[in-house]
């Protein structure tokens, strides 16, 4: 069977943004991650045997000096220290547990050093995803002559509209060729119509490379959710914002706030963290209702929110984005960023509802056990994490019972 991941920057900007930031904040951290197919997906026989081999793969996948030198060029808030780390970086198919039950569900584990383990994540859905597609017989249905005129004109609507935005899609994309080919449209959009709106770029920093565009992105909920584990939830905000000010220095300067809710991390938001973060990304809860938080947020602390950036990206489509801009506009500047609905949206293919998140941390490995840790975002079906971890944050939190 083909190789899915034959590049080692073929991932999401955020994975090393972040693996920077533990490597320079908890070198000595130990994580678990665990796989969640929220569609409880029955895959065919064989399929555990088929991702372990190409996980087994991923040690061949090294950084060239020609992803280096991109990303020193592009990503200069990156300190050159990690470029040393990245290249001396292999992956260990040791740090990965995978089966399957007799009813054909399966089972992802990771357990590991956090600055190690963290760059599994998005690999490991994208090659789930394609390889589903594969041993299905599901990939003889995409065709990218089809997609790259619809991309186009999605990037179309988006850039009439006056939208400013940005490919997202890597982890749950139909395969490696249906990334390339959405993002290759919309550069190839963006060129021929300058304006108003923008394709500003794409999360994976492969592609970004090719294509000649911006890697974009900061952090995920897992940085957060590892703070809270290690210290508890109600200053994880707090610390996670000092942590990431102190790696980067004012540089990627958007953060991901509803890892525990709007309520715990508005009581976080100070008056100088507002002012030196460039902005919020909303991933969940109702779009409009989060904006107008936010907006009114700022504007308690004085601050104009049309000087802030505000990202959306919490399950959406061209629609929806043009919708949100409209409402957008006047009250901040926004910015969207669209993942499935740009790499895995072909007729008669329905796409992987699948995620990987950190369920437990240890502080250093001398610890004899681990702290489960888990993510209360704005909507009930994003939660993750153990139902009596869940249920003991939620208490620590002072939020009403499930």
């Amino acid at each position: 069977m083909r190789q899915i991941i034959t590049r080692f920057t073929d991932d999401d900007l955020y994975k090393f943004t972040m693996c920077c930031a533990v490597i320079e904040n908890y070198p000595r951290t130990r994580v678990k991650y665990e796989f969640n197919d929220r569609d409880n997906t029955e895959y065919p026989p064989g399929f555990a045997d088929l991702l372990r081999e190409q996980i087994a793969m991923l040690e061949n996948v090294t950084i060239t000096d020609e992803e280096i030198a991109f990303m020193r060029r592009r990503c200069n808030y990156i300190p050159q220290w990690f470029f040393s780390y990245l290249k001396g970086f292999r992956y260990d198919r040791r740090w990965v547990t995978v089966s399957q039950d007799e009813a054909g569900h399966l089972s992802v584990v990771f357990e590991g050093n956090w600055s190690e383990t963290i760059l599994l994540e998005v690999k490991v859905l994208a090659i789930i995803s394609e390889l589903y597609y594969m041993v299905t017989g599901s990939e003889r249905m995409l065709d990218y002559g089809d997609y790259y005129t619809r991309s186009y004109t999605k990037a179309a609507r988006m850039i009439a509209a006056g939208c400013e935005f940005c490919d997202m899609g890597t982890r749950r994309r139909a395969s490696f060729e249906a990334q390339d080919t959405a993002v290759r449209a919309m550069r190839d959009c963006t060129v021929a119509n300058p304006g108003p709106g923008r394709f500003k770029g794409t999360s994976n920093v492969y592609f970004a490379m090719k294509y000649d565009l911006t890697p974009v992105g900061t952090m995920a909920h897992e940085f957060i959710c590892a703070i809270a584990g290690m210290y508890g939830p109600l200053m994880a905000n707090h610390i996670a914002m000092t942590k990431w000010a102190h790696t980067y220095r004012g540089a990627l300067g958007t953060f991901l706030y509803d890892t525990y809710g709007w309520r715990i991390f508005s009581l976080n938001f100070s008056e100088d963290f507002a002012n030196m973060f460039r902005g919020l990304r909303v991933d969940s809860g109702d779009n409009r209702e989060q904006l107008d938080r936010i907006v009114a947020k700022y504007r308690s602390l004085n601050i104009d929110p049309l000087t802030k950036q505000i990202v959306f990206s919490n399950a959406l489509n061209v629609d929806r984005a043009i919708e949100l801009q409209a409402y957008a506009e006047g009250k901040c500047r926004p910015f969207y960023g669209i993942g499935t609905h740009f790499t895995n949206d072909f007729a008669g293919i329905r796409p992987r509802n699948i995620v990987i998140k950190l369920t437990a941390v240890k502080i250093t490995e001398s610890w004899p056990f681990y702290c489960p840790t888990c993510k209360l975002s704005e909507d009930e079906g994003k939660y993750s994490g153990a139902r009596d971890t869940v249920d003991r944050f939620r208490t620590i939190l002072q939020l009403p019972p499930l």
